[in-house]
């Protein structure tokens, strides 16, 4: 089998209009338009709406748009009920997986399959989903959750949630731009999981479930958590060189460093790289410092020892931008997710309703056999009694 083609790699499965990569030359392309023009113009409301509808919108597209999330954020009381239900030690990611199925039960149009209804439940899950990860954290220390403020926008009403306090503009639109970035990335794990999912005529609810436990994954979403985990355990800049030095010959990975599709920098990674510099000039951490020099050693070891170029992914510069904000580790990959509900929903209603020729059909990729073959026939089966004992 060639080894290219292990794990789908650069193997074209289905046709999208919403997300475009160029990882020779470092570009990410939401419905045609440039992330760092994103950005640097854009807001966390505006891009989902570009990435549901196909296009920016107008001035009253977007207060509509704003004020149906807004109006959504709160969450049935089952909902509570379950979260409330749960052990403490439940990990976020799998609160999220099962709650955003949860949400099918308070649904009742549960039955009606449109594109509009897709597109209406796609609102409800960008609205909800921060709702649930915030009232998570509370309940777990055993807090009661916050109700949402309808007069916040998306990233101010998280923070609020979150932490009980309304944040600063700055921090807002720091956290504005991080779920910009982590919108929408095309074909990767859970995306694809949860466009394989809607092929079968699965439910909205059922696709995005799929893609949260795909996301869950160490080699996924949870990078970054692995990330900050790296950055503690370093502690201080001095002890960097030593420490990647002596994993590089181990033959080990440096989480954070490196991507399957971009042979250069990461553009998202290029903006996280700032965002980081500036919180932890403001609050005065050593995680940025730590991380901008994980980088350099880890680029220094491959030019010099593997004549080959690496360079920094998503996952590098967040986590010690979301840590020095304050919030939990295990809660990186759940915010990921917030964000990300936005392009995977924006995909699942594309293989639903074959926005982008040709027409989806339920996946079903062949898998080359590599087990026992015992001939034509099969292999003989021997009652237990006649096998062989064991040594």
């Amino acid at each position: 089998m060639d080894a290219r083609n292990i794990g789908l790699r650069n193997i074209e499965v289905a046709d999208t209009r919403i997300c475009a990569i160029d990882g020779e030359n470092g570009k990410l392309i939401y419905r045609g338009y440039d992330i760092l023009d994103l950005v640097s113009h854009s807001t966390f409301e505006e891009t989902c709406f570009l990435l549901l509808f196909g296009d920016l919108p107008t001035k009253s597209e977007l207060l509509q748009f704003t004020s149906g999330l807004r109006e959504m954020r709160t969450l049935n009381d089952g909902i509570y009920k379950n979260l409330k239900n749960r052990p403490p030690t439940a990990r976020p990611m799998d609160i999220l997986q099962s709650s955003a199925v949860d949400l099918a039960d308070y649904d009742p149009d549960i039955q009606d399959d449109t594109k509009e209804t897709n597109v209406q439940r796609a609102i409800m899950l960008i609205s909800t989903i921060p709702t649930i990860v915030a009232a998570w954290n509370r309940i777990r220390q055993g807090l009661e959750p916050l109700e949402p403020l309808e007069e916040l926008t998306h990233a101010e009403n998280f923070l609020y949630m979150l932490f009980g306090e309304r944040p600063t503009h700055e921090v807002a639109k720091i956290f504005d731009i991080c779920l910009i970035l982590h919108a929408e990335h095309s074909f990767n794990a859970s995306t694809f999981a949860a466009r394989e999912i809607a092929s079968t005529k699965a439910h909205l609810y059922a696709s995005i479930s799929g893609a949260i436990g795909a996301l869950s994954g160490s080699l996924h979403g949870g990078a970054n958590t692995q990330v900050m985990n790296m950055l503690l355990e370093i502690g201080e800049s001095n002890n960097v060189e030593n420490w990647v030095v002596k994993k590089l010959k181990d033959n080990e990975k440096i989480m954070g460093m490196g991507h399957a599709v971009y042979r250069t920098t990461d553009p998202r990674a290029e903006v996280l790289y700032r965002l980081s510099k500036a919180i932890a000039r403001e609050r005065n951490t050593p995680w940025f410092d730590i991380t901008e020099q994980i980088e350099k050693v880890t680029r220094k070891y491959f030019y010099e020892n593997r004549k080959q170029s690496i360079y920094p992914n998503v996952d590098l510069y967040s986590a010690s931008l979301y840590y020095s904000l304050a919030i939990p580790r295990d809660l990186n990959t759940a915010i990921f997710a917030i964000s990300r509900i936005s392009g995977w929903s924006a995909h699942v209603i594309e293989e639903k309703f074959a926005e982008a020729a040709p027409k989806p059909a339920l996946y079903r990729p062949k898998a080359v056999y590599v087990g026992r073959y015992c001939g034509p026939m099969g292999c003989e089966y021997n009652p237990i009694e006649k096998r062989p004992k064991a040594e």
